[in-house]
């Protein structure tokens, strides 16, 4: 394999890449690595690519393994969507909206809304903050006060991974109320944790960057296509336009230096050797393959916990939903989905609840969560009382995401590693994000941009672009088509009647 030529690069390159994994972290680092001239093999041990962000099929749906949504202010994706293509496949929002149903409340089911307006940070999002009808005109008022207070961390301070992010909260006004309506409403699903069990420093990094540093940075933008189309479709077309050498049921089995300073990997029977050599693997995965000597302490990144996500899939035999998704207040239920037109479904309608941080739910029965859920959604979706269930189904992902505990931080590794030619990739990696797409793709392009410079290759110019975007600032109307990233990543089984034909993860 290593002797093969590909098509596209020049045999006088001279230099030879092999990127382990093909989830974003990987293809990312492939295709960073391509662009610059370098010979590059991607290895992945599935029949696909695209990790933890897939889709499957279920009879004649194509399946998303969980919902993935990102923010207009995720430059690094936004490259990544244009680098395969796809942009066009996964548009933003014009204008940050999310409807926000409460079902505790005295009076019933009232519905609110988190939005913006064309105005200067922080006053874009005032008047939304202002008429929130789920807070109390005392509690926006503190909620406005923790905001700007927040604004004012340093996220180079490293006291801030140590503390958590629940208790700055409570020092700083925040009721119990305000807490679950809004900080946990955004938290809960980029985070994968609740505020008490989250790092300050992820989450104020959340928060500045999404809601505090541009009008626009926090405009949602979700796939309307099957992620596949995207990760693992036309990421692989992009990865042979530009020439690598793409190898999928490749199962890595061992890496090692040889004396000549170049690397030697072995997957499914065959051997191959590089200059350079991307880990992109669960921090598990990597620990097992890295070689002695490669990290001062590999055992941190045993220490890195594990955050669970449910997704529950229900299709129902009629429209019960107007909006295209809504979050949820006062019942289990934490976010709904419209995926119907994306599955392929031609009759009724296919909703999707992204439930993160779902530690009490991820082992229960498919049974005892229809009984649970269900009944919730006739509460939150009224067009749901009389509607017929065609099917109803899971995936779960007991490791969907690192831990975003406090002191994370100190075990994160960084992409480069003590053994020169190897280095680490993922979204586990020392981004500065939490596991989202938007990390994963920061952390090819750093392992990327750290192996070229070992092999004195010149950065390509169009690589980088979101760097300058991040810089400038998103602009505040940006076209509907530019952005995305802040998405879970959860490589899932599926439970229920008539499970889809495929084998699970890494």
């Amino acid at each position: 394999m290593s002797d093969a030529p590909r098509s596209g690069i020049p045999e006088t390159s001279g230099r030879d890449a092999v990127v382990i994994g093909g989830g974003l972290a990987g293809v990312t680092a492939a295709l960073a690595l391509a662009d610059a001239g370098v010979r590059v093999t991607l290895l992945e041990g599935r029949p696909r690519l695209g990790g933890l962000a897939f889709s499957f099929r279920r009879g004649g749906l194509t399946v998303d393994n969980g919902q993935h949504v990102y923010l207009r202010c995720c430059t690094a994706y936004r490259w990544f969507l244009d680098r395969i293509e796809g942009t066009a496949l996964a548009p933003l929002q014009d204008r940050l909206d999310v409807p926000v149903v409460d079902l505790a409340g005295p009076e019933g089911r009232r519905l609110g809304r988190l939005r913006r307006d064309a105005l200067p940070v922080p006053l874009h999002l005032g008047r939304s903050l202002a008429t929130y009808p789920h807070l109390s005109l005392a509690e926006r008022a503190s909620v406005g006060r923790a905001a700007l207070a927040l604004k004012r961390l340093d996220l180079a301070d490293p006291a801030l991974d140590a503390q958590d992010f629940g208790s700055w909260l409570a020092a700083h006004g925040q009721s119990p109320r305000a807490v679950e309506a809004l900080w946990d409403l955004v938290g809960v699903a980029t985070l994968n944790a609740v505020a008490g069990d989250t790092s300050l420093a992820l989450a104020a990094m959340v928060f500045k960057t999404g809601l505090l540093s541009d009008p626009g940075a926090a405009d949602i933008g979700w796939a309307h296509v099957p992620l596949g189309e995207l990760h693992d479709r036309l990421a692989r077309r992009a990865l042979d336009s530009a020439g690598v050498r793409t190898e999928v049921r490749a199962r890595v089995s061992a890496v090692s230096a040889a004396a000549d300073g170049t690397w030697t990997v072995r997957a499914s029977g065959e051997t191959l050797r590089a200059d350079a050599v991307v880990l992109a693997v669960p921090q598990r995965e990597a620990h097992d393959l890295l070689p002695d000597g490669a990290l001062d302490a590999p055992e941190r990144l045993l220490e890195i916990g594990t955050a669970p996500i449910l997704n529950v899939h229900v299709v129902y035999d009629r429209k019960v939903l107007d909006a295209p998704f809504l979050a949820a207040l006062g019942t289990p239920v934490q976010w709904v989905f419209d995926r119907t037109d994306a599955s392929g479904l031609r009759e009724g309608q296919y909703l999707a609840l992204s439930q993160s941080a779902a530690r009490d739910d991820i082992d229960a029965p498919v049974a005892a969560l229809r009984e649970r859920y269900l009944p919730e959604l006739e509460r939150l979706l009224p067009g749901t009382r009389g509607a017929t269930v065609r099917d109803f189904f899971v995936t779960r992902e007991r490791t969907a995401t690192f831990a975003p505990a406090p002191g994370v931080g100190r075990l994160r590794p960084g992409a480069r590693t003590k053994s020169p030619g190897l280095y680490l990739a993922g979204a586990w990696t020392a981004t500065g994000w939490p596991a989202t797409m938007e990390s994963a793709v920061r952390s090819g392009v750093s392992a990327a941009d750290a192996a070229l410079t070992a092999l004195g290759r010149p950065r390509p110019r169009r690589l980088f672009a979101f760097e300058e975007a991040a810089r400038r600032g998103v602009p505040e109307e940006a076209s509907a088509g530019d952005g995305r990233a802040v998405g879970r990543n959860p490589r899932q089984k599926t439970e229920g009647p008539s499970p889809p034909p495929w084998s699970g993860g890494r």
